[in-house]
Protein backbone atom coordinates (compact mmCIF):
# COMPACT_ATOMS: atom_id res chain seq x y z
CA UNK A 1 0.00 0.00 0.00
CA UNK A 2 2.87 2.63 0.89
CA UNK A 3 3.78 1.56 -2.98
CA UNK A 4 0.24 2.71 -4.08
CA UNK A 5 0.09 6.18 -2.25
CA UNK A 6 3.92 7.35 -3.27
CA UNK A 7 2.79 6.46 -6.33
CA UNK A 8 -0.75 8.74 -5.73
CA UNK A 9 1.40 11.45 -4.90
CA UNK A 10 4.02 11.44 -7.54
CA UNK A 11 1.07 11.83 -9.69
CA UNK A 12 -0.44 14.37 -7.85
CA UNK A 13 2.18 16.67 -7.64
CA UNK A 14 2.53 16.17 -11.42
CA UNK A 15 -1.04 18.22 -11.20
CA UNK A 16 -3.06 15.36 -11.67
CA UNK A 17 -5.97 16.08 -9.71
CA UNK A 18 -7.69 12.53 -9.99
CA UNK A 19 -4.87 11.23 -8.24
CA UNK A 20 -5.36 12.86 -5.14
CA UNK A 21 -9.08 12.07 -5.28
CA UNK A 22 -7.97 8.33 -5.24
CA UNK A 23 -5.42 8.95 -2.63
CA UNK A 24 -8.08 10.70 0.18
CA UNK A 25 -9.89 7.23 0.56
CA UNK A 26 -6.52 5.52 1.40
CA UNK A 27 -5.14 7.64 4.04
CA UNK A 28 -8.60 9.33 5.50
CA UNK A 29 -8.55 7.50 8.85
CA UNK A 30 -5.14 8.46 9.35
CA UNK A 31 -5.67 12.35 8.29
CA UNK A 32 -8.93 11.71 10.86
CA UNK A 33 -6.26 10.77 13.62
CA UNK A 34 -4.03 13.36 12.70
CA UNK A 35 -6.89 16.04 13.25
CA UNK A 36 -8.55 15.17 15.87
CA UNK A 37 -5.34 14.81 17.78
CA UNK A 38 -4.89 18.39 17.06
CA UNK A 39 -7.85 19.60 17.88
CA UNK A 40 -7.51 17.83 21.20
CA UNK A 41 -4.32 19.94 21.67
CA UNK A 42 -6.75 23.02 20.83
CA UNK A 43 -8.28 22.96 23.97
CA UNK A 44 -11.51 25.19 23.64
CA UNK A 45 -10.71 25.60 19.77
CA UNK A 46 -12.29 22.23 19.64
CA UNK A 47 -16.00 24.02 19.79
CA UNK A 48 -14.79 25.94 17.12
CA UNK A 49 -13.72 24.01 14.23
CA UNK A 50 -14.62 20.35 13.95
CA UNK A 51 -12.86 17.68 12.59
CA UNK A 52 -14.40 16.98 9.40
CA UNK A 53 -14.11 21.03 8.70
CA UNK A 54 -10.64 20.84 9.48
CA UNK A 55 -10.05 17.81 6.90
CA UNK A 56 -12.17 19.54 4.23
CA UNK A 57 -10.05 22.58 4.71
CA UNK A 58 -6.85 20.68 4.87
CA UNK A 59 -8.17 18.34 1.72
CA UNK A 60 -8.33 22.19 -0.08
CA UNK A 61 -5.05 22.93 0.56
CA UNK A 62 -3.47 19.77 -0.10
CA UNK A 63 -4.99 19.35 -3.35
CA UNK A 64 -3.69 22.99 -4.71
CA UNK A 65 -0.13 21.46 -3.53
CA UNK A 66 0.54 20.45 -7.34
CA UNK A 67 4.68 20.80 -8.17
CA UNK A 68 5.27 19.05 -4.88
CA UNK A 69 8.17 16.32 -4.75
CA UNK A 70 5.98 13.99 -2.57
CA UNK A 71 8.71 11.68 -0.99
CA UNK A 72 6.56 9.18 0.44
CA UNK A 73 3.56 8.61 2.89
CA UNK A 74 5.06 10.15 5.42
CA UNK A 75 6.02 13.00 3.87
CA UNK A 76 2.51 13.36 2.94
CA UNK A 77 1.14 12.91 6.32
CA UNK A 78 3.76 15.71 7.75
CA UNK A 79 2.95 18.07 5.35
CA UNK A 80 -0.89 17.67 6.01
CA UNK A 81 -0.26 17.77 9.76
CA UNK A 82 1.47 21.44 8.76
CA UNK A 83 -1.63 22.58 7.45
CA UNK A 84 -3.96 21.58 10.04
CA UNK A 85 -1.74 23.24 12.61
CA UNK A 86 -1.76 26.15 9.70
CA UNK A 87 -5.77 26.34 9.55
CA UNK A 88 -5.96 26.07 13.76
CA UNK A 89 -3.87 28.60 14.19
CA UNK A 90 -5.34 30.84 11.68
CA UNK A 91 -8.71 30.25 13.42
CA UNK A 92 -7.36 30.40 16.65
CA UNK A 93 -5.56 34.33 15.99
CA UNK A 94 -9.24 35.29 14.18
CA UNK A 95 -10.72 34.24 17.46
CA UNK A 96 -8.29 36.40 19.64
CA UNK A 97 -8.73 39.05 17.21
CA UNK A 98 -12.42 38.73 17.77
CA UNK A 99 -12.53 38.42 21.50
CA UNK A 100 -9.21 40.39 22.22
CA UNK A 101 -8.05 38.88 25.41
CA UNK A 102 -5.26 40.24 27.42
CA UNK A 103 -2.90 38.77 30.29
CA UNK A 104 -0.46 36.61 30.62
CA UNK A 105 -0.90 32.82 28.37
CA UNK A 106 -0.32 29.80 30.90
CA UNK A 107 0.85 26.91 29.58
CA UNK A 108 1.37 23.80 31.51
CA UNK A 109 4.18 21.04 30.41
CA UNK A 110 4.24 17.72 30.20
CA UNK A 111 7.79 15.84 30.42
CA UNK A 112 7.04 14.95 26.55
CA UNK A 113 6.28 18.51 25.40
CA UNK A 114 3.85 21.65 25.55
CA UNK A 115 0.21 20.83 26.02
CA UNK A 116 -1.64 23.64 25.39
CA UNK A 117 -4.34 24.64 28.66
CA UNK A 118 -7.52 26.29 26.67
CA UNK A 119 -8.22 28.77 24.53
CA UNK A 120 -6.98 30.63 21.24
CA UNK A 121 -3.89 32.40 23.46
CA UNK A 122 -2.55 28.81 23.92
CA UNK A 123 -2.57 28.14 20.68
CA UNK A 124 -1.19 30.87 19.06
CA UNK A 125 1.39 30.78 22.13
CA UNK A 126 2.32 27.51 20.81
CA UNK A 127 2.71 28.49 16.93
CA UNK A 128 5.13 31.48 18.21
CA UNK A 129 7.27 29.05 20.10
CA UNK A 130 7.62 26.46 17.11
CA UNK A 131 8.49 29.84 14.90
CA UNK A 132 11.38 30.81 17.00
CA UNK A 133 12.51 26.85 17.29
CA UNK A 134 12.46 27.17 13.20
CA UNK A 135 14.44 30.20 12.94
CA UNK A 136 16.85 27.96 15.83
CA UNK A 137 16.60 25.44 14.16
CA UNK A 138 15.04 24.37 11.20
CA UNK A 139 14.86 20.44 10.63
CA UNK A 140 14.18 20.23 15.02
CA UNK A 141 10.94 22.49 14.28
CA UNK A 142 10.01 20.03 11.29
CA UNK A 143 10.84 17.01 14.03
CA UNK A 144 8.15 18.34 16.56
CA UNK A 145 5.80 19.13 13.69
CA UNK A 146 5.75 15.67 12.04
CA UNK A 147 6.19 13.91 15.67
CA UNK A 148 4.12 16.28 17.78
CA UNK A 149 1.37 18.01 15.31
CA UNK A 150 1.35 14.50 12.96
CA UNK A 151 1.84 12.05 15.69
CA UNK A 152 4.80 10.21 13.10
CA UNK A 153 6.84 8.03 14.77
CA UNK A 154 10.55 7.84 15.39
CA UNK A 155 10.64 6.23 12.30
CA UNK A 156 8.22 8.13 9.86
CA UNK A 157 9.36 10.90 10.76
CA UNK A 158 12.79 10.36 9.87
CA UNK A 159 11.87 8.84 6.55
CA UNK A 160 9.49 12.24 5.65
CA UNK A 161 12.41 14.24 6.56
CA UNK A 162 14.98 12.13 4.66
CA UNK A 163 17.35 11.98 7.78
CA UNK A 164 18.37 9.38 10.19
CA UNK A 165 16.38 7.75 13.01
CA UNK A 166 19.09 8.83 15.70
CA UNK A 167 19.45 12.27 14.16
CA UNK A 168 15.30 12.10 14.67
CA UNK A 169 15.50 10.93 18.34
CA UNK A 170 18.73 13.69 19.25
CA UNK A 171 16.42 16.43 17.75
CA UNK A 172 12.98 15.59 19.79
CA UNK A 173 14.88 15.09 22.40
CA UNK A 174 16.78 18.97 21.71
CA UNK A 175 13.78 20.11 20.60
CA UNK A 176 11.41 19.46 23.76
CA UNK A 177 13.59 20.94 26.28
CA UNK A 178 14.13 24.41 24.12
CA UNK A 179 10.08 24.48 23.99
CA UNK A 180 9.80 23.68 27.42
CA UNK A 181 12.55 26.65 28.15
CA UNK A 182 10.76 28.95 25.39
CA UNK A 183 7.66 28.57 27.63
CA UNK A 184 9.11 29.10 30.92
CA UNK A 185 10.56 32.37 29.23
CA UNK A 186 13.97 31.33 28.90
CA UNK A 187 14.84 31.07 25.25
Amino acid sequence: MDAEITQLLKRHGAGERAAFDALVPIVYSRLRDIARRQRRRDGAMSDTLSTTALLQEAYLQLVEETGVDWQNRAHFFAISARAMRRILVDAARERSRLKRGGGEIRLDLTPDLAVIDEGAEDVIAVDLALEKLREFNERMAQVVECRYFGGLSEEETAAALDTSLRTVQRDWLRARAWLAKAFQGDA
